[in-house]
């Protein structure tokens, strides 16, 4: 509320007034006269006339002034500070929506007169084709023909469509061919996803370089739906404050809120931990203990020698000295099937990727330290998120439980974990290793976890649909599902497909309402969840419509 009261003074709308007591004034002007500067001796009334008058007319010119600017700077700053953690909550939720894995995804940017914007793409995030339909100028039933065969040809059955101009025209385009079966034998079902940030992250340096053939048109397209297959790999491409899930994120502090936000995409990339060997340059930028140059420089590295075999061989990149290693070690993965297919078709051969210089190029004239053979061997601990720092002990608490690293993410190895921990305890364990329980339980949880874990695997996932509801069906009391578009401190904002998100006032988020995890974590609502909610009034002429919330699903 303050920071709208402010902006409806700075664009002349309002007049903003603060209203101190007179009781105020009258105690400051008593103190002042009978205490501060009360006089020694008797004064005549005329000069105690003066004395008041002068305090009045002090308060009434800069005491009453200086304490207006001071509360309502007060009350400024706090409102920055609520609306830059809430900006950083919702980021954060977001950032950590599940990704959709081993899907062929078809993305949609709609428009009107310049038609809309295909990319399919495909599970690991490769573009397979581009194209332009025009879906809403009277070629709608050719255009479908165009769609379908795109759609058999690569067998795609997921639609992403992003929610700017033509957003709804283009799910109800989509929804009736799907109603209709008409991508049979496919099952296709879509979703709309936000494309905040994408037209400008289109035209961007970083876009131009990682598309360079791609029109900026057809670049926001293949955007939408990397947003859907890996979301925290494709929003750490644009600015945070451009992603659109805060309020008022251009009237505060702009130093305070790229410091909030970039710390929460650095805590979010760590968090779930990055695939050296696919992962995009500007994903590195956020790991901790590298910057734009090291990551520079480990992208070059790995164009010029291949793929990292393990994390040993980050020491070789220009600049990752031991402490950025050190830091970084603990957040980088490996894919091992991709790695024991590399090694087991490199040929071992001078020049090849086992005998490179440390400076990362084959010996030439210029002569450098040859790596040893064994730093070119995959270590099965890569793939996990133990530290290298803790792999001795990992190695020791395997050889006690019977295991070996190639056992890592099976089934068996969690019931040898079980039957030590279970014996011994884990506090015995931790001390017979010489370690902390902390650092064992990391390491039981690396060991234990499947191959190619994602630990957001279990958070919010989107909301796939193959038929929309209009706006003008809607009724008082249907129950309906949706997706938390937005959270703020006076409610949460629900897309529940019908093209204007509904809200749920704050009063009607109850702790009974949230989920256990949600409990536990003392958490509100936040970007990406799935909500069961109730329809409590519905505003057409004004386009609102009021929700109750039922659960969170």
């Amino acid at each position: 509320q303050i920071l709208a009261i402010n902006r409806g003074e700075n664009l002349k709308i309002l007049t903003v007034k603060v209203n101190i007591p007179d009781g105020v004034k009258n105690e400051f002007c008593w103190w002042c006269v009978n205490e501060r500067w009360r006089p020694k001796q008797f004064l005549k009334p005329e000069l105690m006339r003066i004395l008041r008058n002068s305090v009045e007319d002090a308060y009434k010119r800069l005491i009453y002034p200086l304490l207006c600017r001071e509360f309502r700077s007060k009350l400024t700053s706090d409102a920055e500070k609520e609306s830059v953690m809430m900006f950083g909550r919702n980021l954060r939720q977001l950032l950590l929506t599940s990704p959709v894995r081993g899907r062929t995804l078809m993305g949609v940017d709609p428009g009107y007169k310049h038609g809309c914007k295909l990319a399919i793409i495909s599970p690991t995030s490769q573009i397979l084709h581009t194209d332009v339909v025009y879906l809403h100028t009277g070629q709608g039933f050719r255009e479908a023909e165009k769609i379908k065969r795109l759609l058999l040809q690569y067998n795609c059955s997921t639609v992403v469509i992003g929610n700017g101009t033509a957003c709804r025209e283009t799910e109800a385009y989509f929804a009736d061919l799907i109603m209709k079966k008409y991508f049979a034998p496919l099952d296709v079902v879509y979703c709309i996803v936000s494309e905040a940030g994408a037209s400008i992250y289109s035209v961007s340096p970083e876009a131009s370089k990682e598309m360079p053939d791609l029109d900026p048109n057809l670049r926001s397209a293949v955007s939408i739906a990397r947003r859907v297959q890996d979301p925290l790999a494709e929003l750490v491409k644009i600015e945070p404050k451009h992603i659109g899930v805060g309020m008022y994120q251009h009237d505060v502090s702009q130093t305070l809120l790229k410091a909030t936000l970039d710390s929460v995409v650095e805590e979010c990339v760590s968090f779930v931990g990055v695939d050296i060997n696919i992962c995009s340059e500007i994903l590195l930028r956020h790991i901790a203990g590298l910057n734009a140059n090291r990551a520079k420089n480990i992208i070059e590295w790995r164009e010029k020698n291949g793929p990292f075999i393990n994390r040993e061989q980050l020491k070789e990149v220009k600049g990752l000295g031991p402490k950025s290693f050190q830091q970084c070690a603990g957040f980088i993965r490996f894919n091992q099937e991709y790695i024991k297919t590399f090694c087991s078709n490199t040929k071992k051969e001078p020049g090849s990727h086992a005998f490179m210089t440390k400076a990362g190029g084959a010996q030439g004239k210029k002569k450098g330290k040859p790596v040893s053979y064994a730093s070119q061997q995959p270590n099965p601990l890569d793939q996990t998120c133990i530290h290298p720092e803790s792999y001795n002990i990992a190695m020791g608490f395997l050889s006690l439980i019977g295991g070996n690293a190639n056992d890592i993410g099976k089934s068996d190895m969690q019931q040898k974990v079980n039957a030590v921990i279970q014996k011994e305890g884990l506090e015995g364990t931790a001390k017979r290793l010489n370690t902390t329980v902390h650092t064992l339980q990391l390491i039981i949880d690396g060991l234990t976890q499947p191959e190619g874990f994602d630990i957001r695997t279990d958070f919010d996932k989107p909301d796939f649909k193959r038929s929309i509801v209009c706006f003008e069906d809607l009724s008082v009391g249907a129950v309906l599902t949706g997706k938390v578009e937005n959270a703020t401190p006076f409610g949460v904002f629900v897309d529940i497909g019908v093209g204007k998100a509904g809200l749920i006032p704050v009063r009607s988020i109850t702790e009974a309402k949230l989920s256990k995890v949600k409990k536990r974590k003392s958490l509100g609502l936040g970007p990406g969840e799935r909500v069961e909610v109730r329809v409590l009034n519905v505003d057409i002429p004004r386009l609102r419509i009021t929700l109750d919330l039922i659960r969170v699903l």
